[in-house]
């Protein structure tokens, strides 16, 4: 037995029984593992007992650990809990269950004077009120129109002070015509009222409905003794769309309320677990998430798991947990019930569809991949046609674009298991190279694309392909030079004109036949770096075309620009008009300053040579 084994055996046989946390740690002193055990020294000892029964990626991660270190707790609850602080927090490799990486959006009533009320996914420690998290982001959107229906609240970023509104600096926009906004920026809705709005935001956000419906009653009763039965009918309206808002979210008895609930369904590897929070019968919060079995792992220590991650991430604080089967552990303060008959019963049942309606989401989508592996048939035909040492799983297309010379810019696509990843394209901007020079062009793309996946580490491709005939090749073969990984990565090109393919040092095309599926997999890299690359160009040139010159006026900003196009739509009759014409809609100060950058013709057009 060698010198690790011997240690770690003493460390297992110096662990407690005790409930904990175990951590591993590899030679550098990382975190490979966290997890938790109602038993320390068993949990850890069954990963040296019967390796075989481990699956290759957890017998990878015991070949590295080094040292074992663990926390005793009190119980197995507070073992869950720790051991979900402690991931979060390190985020070790080898732990998948808890490890997120979605930002779920929010809703923010902002800390300003007269708040705004908007989606985000930053929370940011500024006083700020968030909502949330939103797993889905229709169900939002919705929220946030009817609290737009119901309470008008201002949108714009105006700094709605009392002294900026008093000097009347500001003037109503459209959301104020089309009553969605009540316009606090004139003085025409007092403080008080909008945080009378703001409180009943919150209650739907919340989900107090009902305080909501009480406030409408109200103000309905109040305006109808005071003979104002047109606004009495506005609330009304209110009430009847809150009303529909409300059955539409009702999914059983109201009275079922601060409820959290929780199914799963499980197979031999995975466990796909649904999470509803119900608020006065209705479901205010709903999630599902695929959690990878550890060895020996119950249904039980999943859902125990799920408990503690999902009430963090959403921030419950509902007192009852609705499960489809007991756990073995208590959780302080909380009522576990597992309901037969009724109602509650209901709810589990519909937690269970979603859950089972993941794990068939997931199953089509595994057979789209089953799809996407029949293209290794395919890459080893192109392995075979092109004479390479690997078949080329990674593939990416290089394509230059300029228009006479300007706007160069160089296209990258990427090819993976033989169909796009879009989420990996690039494109460069030339920086070195000045006039229509392609060759020198694609030497710099090269040259940077992979001087980069160096630096950063990252895998190369296996085969690069070259939109152009022996020129653009021997561009993009110096390039490689240059980073030192010419010979470690295949390089061919496409000539256009015959759709000819060549290798470096080869004066003659490879014999290929024009009807290959190996000759359409180059063509359609090629056709989609050409694209891709016209889109990007297309873009830039815009882009610079459409540079008015104002933007470079030291104290005229994007949105003085806009205001100044929008009013006199072009440079040449911006220079007609008068100072007065222009402080009308930018102010007197600014006025003078794009009044003097005309009079020095600092203002030019853009270059589009």
């Amino acid at each position: 037995m060698d010198e690790r084994a011997e240690k770690l055996k003493e460390q297992i046989r110096n662990l407690p029984l005790n409930p904990g946390v175990y951590r591993f740690i590899d030679v550098d002193e990382k975190i490979l593992y966290i997890g938790k055990a109602k038993s320390l020294r068993k949990r850890v000892a069954s990963y040296f007992v019967n390796k075989n029964d481990l699956s290759y990626r957890i017998r990878v991660m015991v070949s590295k650990i080094r040292q074992i270190e663990y926390t005793i707790v009190n119980t197995e609850y507070d073992a869950l809990l720790l051991e979900n602080s402690l991931i979060k927090k390190f985020q070790p490799r080898y732990n998948v269950n808890l490890r997120d990486d979605k930002t779920y959006p929010f809703i923010v009533i902002k800390n300003e004077p007269y708040p705004r009320v908007f989606p985000t996914r930053k929370r940011i420690d500024d006083g700020s009120e968030y909502y949330g998290p939103y797993a889905n982001v229709g169900s939002m959107r919705m929220v946030l129109e009817l609290v737009k229906k119901l309470f008008p609240t201002r949108s714009c970023k105006l700094a709605l002070n009392e002294p900026n509104i008093a000097a009347g600096k500001f003037k109503v926009c459209l959301e104020y015509h089309i009553k969605l906004c009540k316009g606090p920026c004139e003085g025409l809705q007092s403080l008080k009222d909008y945080e009378i709005n703001l409180n009943q935001i919150r209650n739907v956000l919340k989900g107090n409905l009902k305080d909501v419906e009480v406030h409408f009653k109200n103000c309905i009763k109040e305006l109808a003794e005071l003979f104002d039965f047109e606004n009495a009918q506005l609330y009304k309206e209110k009430l009847e769309l809150l009303g529909k808002f409300q059955a539409k979210s009702t999914v059983v008895n109201p009275l079922i309320d601060q409820v959290d609930t929780f199914s799963m369904y499980s197979n031999e590897s995975f466990a796909f677990v649904n999470y509803m929070r119900i608020k006065n019968g209705a479901i205010i919060t709903t999630d599902t998430v695929e959690f990878r079995k550890k060895i020996g792992e119950s249904n039980e220590d999943i859902i125990q798991l799920a408990i503690v991650s999902f009430r963090e991430k959403y921030e419950s604080n509902s007192r009852e947990v609705l499960l489809p089967f007991p756990i073995p552990i208590e959780i302080p303060n909380i009522r576990i019930t597992v309901p037969k008959l009724g109602d509650k019963r209901k709810l589990i049942e519909l937690s269970l569809k979603n859950a089972f309606q993941y794990f068939q989401d997931k199953l089509k989508s595994n057979e789209l991949n089953k799809d996407r592996r029949k293209n290794i048939e395919l890459l080893t035909l192109v392995k075979n046609d092109l004479n390479l040492v690997e078949i080329p799983y990674h593939i990416e297309c290089f394509d230059n674009s300029n228009f006479q010379g300007s706007f160069p810019i160089s296209a990258i696509v990427v090819f993976k298991n033989g169909v796009p990843s879009k989420k990996d394209y690039r494109f460069f901007n030339v920086k070195t190279i000045e006039g229509p020079d392609d060759f020198g062009t694609m030497t710099e793309a090269v040259t940077r694309r992979y001087s980069r996946m160096l630096n950063e580490q990252t895998p190369l491709p296996q085969l690069i392909i070259i939109d152009g005939g022996k020129g653009q090749l021997s561009a993009a073969v110096t390039g490689l030079k240059n980073v030192g990984v010419f010979g470690q990565v295949e390089i061919i090109s496409i000539a256009k004109r015959l759709e000819e393919i060549y290798k470096p040092g080869d004066p003659y095309p490879m014999l290929i036949s024009k009807k290959s599926r190996t000759l359409k997999l180059i063509q359609s890299a090629r056709d989609e770096a050409h694209r891709f690359g016209i889109t990007a160009h297309r873009k830039k040139r815009n882009k610079v075309n459409l540079h008015s010159g104002l933007e470079d006026i030291h104290g005229i900003g994007e949105e003085t620009t806009r205001k100044l196009l929008a009013e006199f739509k072009s440079i040449k009759k911006l220079k007609e008009a008068t100072e007065g014409e222009i402080a009308s809609v930018v102010g007197k100060a600014k006025a003078k300053i794009v009044m003097q950058s005309l009079h020095e013709n600092k203002i030019t057009p853009p270059d589009i040579s």
